[in-house]
């Protein structure tokens, strides 16, 4: 059987990524709007966080059972861009890849968008997040490199690597994305991934809801997602990589020298 083709790479992606965006994402706004119709006003607590975790994982579990033998489903540039990082993919694969996950969010950003029509989308929003008001740019910015790092560490050992057990990595990565969003989510929303925060923030604004700062969607979820990321992958990198095994006439020069030391 052949390998995929680059064009039907870069849809996956594109398809998986609008996938986490639509159910993952869009789960934030159906939430509020769902609270709002029991009389609340914003996200019910650890009920509310809870199911956007779970939306978020199983998005992710429908993602790379579906396309992960076809693109290996990063669906997040941060994944990609640690790849290239540590020179598993090349730069020209990698910068396809970024185009058609950023294309795939606002994809599922655009459904959200349609699913909201005639519910105050631009009152609602589309799933983008923002940084806690007690929190400030500096924590949000940490927050988010402590989550992506532990979401790419995460990737490579279940699913780069190829040394964990088959069959396991949408499972394990889904709900280390549900874990990191239970402890990031109440200061950044843990967005741990740039697409999936650019485009609802993105086509949010243009439909009139409330703006993401610019310094919070460049400085945290921008650049603290990619750092965070890249940081996660070469620890894995560090910890993963195998001692080469000595050459046959090092290791009989060992032996003779250790023979020579007790004799």
């Amino acid at each position: 059987m052949s390998s995929p083709s680059m064009s039907q790479r870069l849809t996956a992606e594109a398809i998986g990524t609008a996938i986490l965006v639509f159910i993952g994402a869009g789960s934030v706004p159906l939430t509020v709007f769902l609270t709002a119709g029991a009389g609340g006003t914003a996200i019910d607590g650890t009920a509310g966080l809870s199911t956007i975790s779970f939306s978020f994982a199983f998005a992710i579990f429908a993602a790379v059972y579906s396309i992960g033998h076809i693109s290996g489903c990063h669906i997040n540039p941060a994944v990609t861009i640690s790849l290239l990082a540590t020179r598993k993919i090349d730069g020209r694969t990698a910068g396809g890849y970024i185009v058609a996950q950023l294309i795939g969010a606002f994809i599922g950003a655009g459904l959200t968008l349609i699913i909201l029509t005639g519910n105050d989308p631009a009152k609602l929003g589309l799933g983008a997040v923002s940084v806690n008001a007690n929190a400030g740019l500096g924590v949000g910015f940490a927050a988010e490199v402590i989550g992506t790092a532990i979401l790419v560490f995460t990737v490579f050992g279940a699913a780069v690597s190829g040394k964990a057990p088959a069959g396991f990595a949408g499972l394990i990565i889904g709900f280390i994305v549900y874990g990191i969003i239970i402890l990031v989510g109440p200061i950044t929303g843990a967005s741990l991934n740039p697409a999936r925060e650019l485009a609802p923030a993105l086509l949010g604004q243009a439909i009139g809801a409330t703006p993401v700062p610019v310094e919070q969607l460049i400085v945290v979820y921008v650049f603290g997602s990619t750092i965070g990321g890249v940081i996660g992958a070469f620890l894995y990198e560090f910890i993963g990589r195998e001692a080469t095994a000595p050459a046959p006439a090092a290791v009989a020069a060992d032996v003779r020298t250790e023979a020579r030391a007790e004799g």
